[in-house]
């Protein structure tokens, strides 16, 4: 996928005109790329459009109208636009009060590095290990407390995006604190298909 340059950004009286149209869309595609994963940590697998509202919605709010503040938006954001034979995720912690970000927080410190992408079932899977989005993981990463958002990749060789989705997919998360797998359904197999092939 292409990555976003300052001409694919709106400003924000013609963002205004597209913004229903576009916002409806956007929903659309983020559910068939979110991938709840145990009872409180959801993947969304990010592309070029997801990326496009992130920043959008981020210049709106906070009014940005210069080139320089999109750019800046864009360095950040444009790593996150998986190349071909990768796909790229946003981790949540969804944690709703004061006591579960107390309680969690702590405990899954590490979080980022524990998701795997199996591709198959049985003694054939083949498991591929998450990276983490280094610049994010500068700001995000600590050694008491993690953070309740994360950006993670996953790199498949040309044999694995054959492999992917010819068979069982499922996001597996083993950390410590917290071990649980999601089967992917065949429309979020077919939606990052989509990213892997470029």
């Amino acid at each position: 996928m292409t990555k976003l340059t300052l001409d694919d950004i709106a400003d924000l009286r013609a963002y205004e005109r597209e913004r229903e149209e576009f916002r409806s869309a956007v929903i659309a595609v983020k559910k068939r790329r979110r991938i709840h994963v145990g009872p409180f940590i959801t993947l969304l697998f990010e592309n070029r459009d997801t990326i496009r509202f992130q920043i959008q919605e981020m210049a709106r709010a906070e009014k940005t109208f210069t080139d320089e503040g999109i750019q800046t938006e864009l360095d950040i954001y444009n790593p996150l636009i998986p190349e071909r034979g990768t796909l790229a995720a946003t981790l949540f912690l969804e944690l709703t009060t004061d006591d579960q970000l107390r309680e969690w927080l702590p405990k899954l410190v590490g979080i980022e590095r524990h998701l795997v992408l199996r591709l198959g079932a049985g003694g054939t899977a083949v498991e591929v290990r998450c990276t983490v989005d280094r610049d994010h993981e500068k700001q995000l990463t600590r050694d008491q407390i993690t953070a309740s958002v994360h950006y993670v990749h996953f790199a498949l060789s040309s044999d694995q995006v054959d492999r992917f989705g010819s068979g069982k997919v499922s996001l597996v998360i083993d950390h410590p604190e917290y071990q649980h797998h999601a089967t992917l359904t065949p429309e979020n197999v077919a939606e990052l298909a989509a990213d892997l092939a470029g």
